[in-house]
């Protein structure tokens, strides 16, 4: 079956030579390093917007359901934001960034603070520690641990449908 009358526009195969060291962003060949450095750099923006968070809200003395808010508000904000600027880079206008932006890390920023806010609400005592406990600390940087090995599979399964990160190496 030919599938050329499909295509409304024409498509430079020739633009994406060269990209081969991206290591497998195309379409089902996607390697667990790839996923794992898209997956990183989520969790890069998700740990900065939800440490401030947690910071803030503990060192305000708010109770616990303000407190996370706040810091899922915040992975969010800095999560988008780490690849928008990175897209605004490459000449987008700020909606077009945008758009991508939120298509590229929706899905992996939901897991992983589903994930990670899970682990310290399940962790005994972690709600209530203060920033100067090793319990506050830990619960933390461990629910980012747990955080990146289980969002990982997602940003891989993502990638390789041509979702997620994929979207961004259209721009770099």
């Amino acid at each position: 079956m030919d599938h050329s009358t499909h295509h409304t526009g024409a498509h430079d195969h020739a633009a994406h030579q060269g990209h081969e060291g991206h290591g497998g962003h195309q379409m089902g060949a996607v390697t667990w390093g790839a996923a794992a450095k898209a997956t990183l750099h989520c969790l890069t923006g998700c740990a900065v917007g939800e440490i401030l968070g947690m910071v803030i809200g503990t060192a305000l003395m708010w109770g616990n359901a303000p407190t996370m808010i706040l810091a899922i508000a915040l992975a969010f904000v800095f999560g988008y934001s780490f690849t928008l600027f990175a897209i605004r880079k490459a000449g987008l206008v700020f909606r077009t960034a945008l758009k991508v932006a939120l298509a590229a890390d929706t899905v992996s920023i939901a897991v992983m603070e589903l994930v990670d806010n899970g682990i310290i609400a399940l962790v005994p005592g972690a709600m209530d520690a203060h920033l100067a406990d090793v319990l506050f600390w830990t619960s933390l940087l461990g629910g980012f641990g747990i955080a990146f090995l289980l969002t990982t599979p997602v940003n891989k399964w993502m990638i390789g449908r041509g979702k997620g990160h994929a979207v961004v190496h259209a721009y770099h």
